[in-house]
């Protein structure tokens, strides 16, 4: 086992990690930058060194400064968290080369999952069902606009390394397809430096429904369960929990066992994510495969019972699965809410500023996962998620009720924040019977904040 561990990130991951460390009995580096100097991980940590300027660009994305700080610390593992560096291949493969443990895949498997289009054309090989689509990449308007007249409108422009909703647009047709690629694109080369894109038919009125799945080192690989992520807002997740109401048990079964079946594909290993759309005939295909911790990931440990980073980190220290499929038992229901610094009636702009106050909820089942607290400068240099409120039941009607009481009890004062939005939802006659929720929850049910 690793004796110390530098968490390459910040906020809430970077605060959960450090606990899941301190229970192992594992030392914690905290690198932070300007902006973050005071922020919960670097008085959390055992050591905290500044890597740079507040821009990310300059700091948590400084691969040098990163290792560099891991080498001179002596930590044997550099924990990525979510975001950020967390599926760059080079940054993988430099962590090799220095003789650093990378807790999560190999950079060969991030290369082949982390592009989009390499993904899809893997998983098709393997037999696991993918949206109907283009196998091969394209770069131009021409190319893809021959492919959708292939494939057939509406089709769905997505970046090859995309993630976050970023780089993604919908055409519906001939007339609005060049503006749309486009833009996907220009988006795709500000966010990834990729201008390679993909096309997919578009599944209309879906269900995102994704399967946890863990693998170790000896060939071992285990579901964990689904969460439904169907809540969200441009692509971005804004709800999740789990389990799905959209699925019975044999379906549950049936897409487990392709989740796994696509991580053994690969030769995959530690924690990822396979993501399934799932149509309104239940029939469900493979979306893309996330290569590391979600931030949801709370939600199926309150089902299954699993430290999931505990888990990363024994794996990437050359331990075995501490469970095998038979062993996974999930119980009752759990909800994550995130709680951002945005304000809902302005578009979701972002409200950096001073927390003046601030009361978090408790209570059996409540969970909150967070690094702001009283007198906090939100920076507005980062995501703006401040919390992650996460509640557990023993059924889905207790898990709704649980965190309409705890949305109602959380105090954060001194900026706006999505909280009531958050209540609204929970609130919802549509949300709370959940068997006619999709993507476009959000647009439909709250129009006034999709202007």
């Amino acid at each position: 086992m690793f004796d110390k561990i530098l968490i390459a990130n910040r906020g809430e991951i970077a605060v959960r990690i450090i606990r899941a460390c301190r229970e192992m009995g594992i030392k914690t580096v905290a690198v932070y930058s300007d902006a973050d100097r005071d922020s919960l991980h670097t008085m959390l940590a055992d050591e905290a060194i500044c890597i740079g300027p507040s821009a990310a660009s300059q700091s948590y994305l400084n691969m040098e400064r990163i290792l560099s700080a891991t080498v001179s610390i002596k930590a044997q593992a550099i924990h990525p968290g979510f975001g950020f560096l967390s599926e760059n291949a080079r940054f993988a493969e430099l962590c090799k080369k220095c003789n650093i443990t990378f807790i999560g895949p190999s950079a060969e498997i991030i290369n082949k999952m982390g592009n989009k289009s390499e993904a899809r054309k893997t998983m098709m090989d393997a037999g696991v069902p993918v949206v109907p689509g283009g196998r091969e990449p394209v770069r131009t308007v021409e190319e893809g606009l021959a492919l959708a007249k292939d494939i057939g409108f509406p089709v769905m422009i997505k970046a090859s390394s995309g993630g976050g909703g970023k780089g993604m647009r919908v055409s519906y047709g001939q007339e609005d397809f060049e503006a749309n690629f486009q833009n996907a694109q220009m988006e795709s080369m500000k966010g990834f430096s990729d201008d390679t894109m993909y096309l997919e038919r578009f599944v209309e009125k879906p269900r995102h429904i994704e399967f946890q799945i863990m693998a170790d080192k000896f060939g071992n690989v285990v579901h964990l369960g689904e969460r439904d992520c169907s809540i969200q807002r441009r692509h971005q997740k804004v709800l999740e929990e789990s389990p799905s109401v959209a699925i019975s048990q044999e379906l549950r079964k049936k897409m487990g066992e392709t989740a796994v079946r696509a991580a053994k594909a690969v030769g995959y290993e530690n924690a990822g994510t396979i993501e399934f759309l799932l149509d309104k005939n239940k029939n469900f295909y493979f979306m893309e495969m996330n290569t590391r911790i979600q931030v949801e990931h709370p939600v199926t440990e309150m089902v299954s019972g699993l430290d999931l980073i505990k888990e990363q980190i024994r794996i990437a220290a050359g331990q075995p699965l501490s469970v095998s499929q038979k062993d996974v038992q999930i119980a009752g229901h759990a909800i994550e809410c995130r709680i951002n610094a945005e304000n809902p009636k302005k578009g979701f702009m972002p409200c950096p500023g001073q927390i003046t106050n601030i009361h978090t909820p408790g209570g059996n089942g409540v969970r909150v996962d967070t690094h702001i607290y009283n007198d906090y400068k939100v920076p507005a240099n980062y995501d703006s998620m401040l919390m992650k409120l996460i509640v557990h039941g023993k059924d889905r009607d207790e898990a709704i009720a649980k965190m309409r009481s705890a949305l109602g009890e959380l105090i954060i004062e001194g900026i706006e924040t999505n909280l009531d939005f958050q209540f609204e939802i929970l609130s919802n006659p549509v949300y709370q019977k959940g068997s006619e929720v999709d993507t476009g929850f959000i647009q439909t049910q709250f129009p006034v904040y999709c202007r």
